[in-house]
């Protein structure tokens, strides 16, 4: 007899943007094996269960894919329930179909538990809709990111004339992803938002396109969305004239002053 392996989404990173039924099943897991960028207080809710950290970090040391499969397989066999645990959802860019198929190809049942993913999260930072009547019907996710085996994949071609475009882990080669899409015919002065640790403490910033082409991008110690198109265009506006203008602070300090020459 087998147990089932649930694939849970753990969301963006705040630990209570998980759903009931993610919380429900860590707390009643037997073992988690969890990646990387899983809050702690949210592997925490596992209190009975063994903890395997199995995490993926770009540049650092992570777990194979085939050994992640073989130790989902090998638990399944032993306990009743088995939770990996994915950051944000684990159908979207989280390799979830290469577990699910190792897993269904041992006869191992899967079940799948959504989770919010990072640009769902970076919206609700920035107070910023992915889509606005009349201006954006249409949204696409993608990643530069190709594996050292893989063919290189079309992400540039179907984000040019999308209304609005977000990347994940695209903040290494954020330069080069700027002037990819120019170079397909997206506008320099287009706005894009980019956002650190969405969900929590997160850094958020806006540049043009053709800035970021020029520019790049200093990469940050949290995982980083960048998001492109005309939603963004007030929100960056609003931004740059706060940064041009004195602040509420300063204003008090010249107005004390002026007072104490007259």
């Amino acid at each position: 007899m087998s147990g089932t392996v649930y694939l849970v989404g753990a969301g963006p990173g705040a630990p209570d943007l998980i759903t009931l039924r993610a919380a429900r099943l860590i707390e009643a897991a037997e073992i988690v094996f969890h990646d990387a960028l899983v809050h702690p207080d949210t592997v925490a809710l596992a209190t009975r269960a063994e903890k395997i950290a199995v995490g993926k970090r770009c540049g650092a040391h992570s777990t194979a894919q085939r050994f992640i499969n073989k130790r989902l397989i090998d638990a399944a066999g032993k306990h009743a329930s088995v939770v990996r645990l994915k950051g944000g959802d684990p159908m979207l860019f989280g390799r979830a179909q290469e577990e699910i198929d190792a897993l269904t190809a041992a006869g191992i049942r899967v079940e799948i538990v959504p989770g919010v993913t990072a640009a769902q999260a970076a919206s609700a930072d920035l107070g910023v809709s992915l889509t606005r009547r009349g201006i954006s019907r249409s949204v696409a996710f993608a990643t530069p990111r190709v594996g050292s085996e893989e063919q290189p994949s079309e992400w540039a071609a179907s984000l040019a004339h999308v209304d609005t475009a977000v990347l994940y882990m695209a903040a290494h080669q954020a330069r080069q992803v700027a002037a990819t899409l120019m170079g397909l015919g997206r506008r320099g002065d287009s706005p894009v938002a980019i956002v650190e640790s969405a969900s929590l403490e997160s850094k958020q910033s806006y540049i043009t396109l053709g800035e970021l082409a020029r520019q790049g991008l200093e990469p940050g110690t949290g995982p980083t969305i960048l998001m492109f198109g005309e939603v963004f265009r007030a929100a960056m506006s609003a931004a740059r004239l706060q940064r041009r203008s004195p602040t509420s602070g300063s204003w008090r300090q010249l107005a004390g002053n002026l007072a104490q020459t007259r």
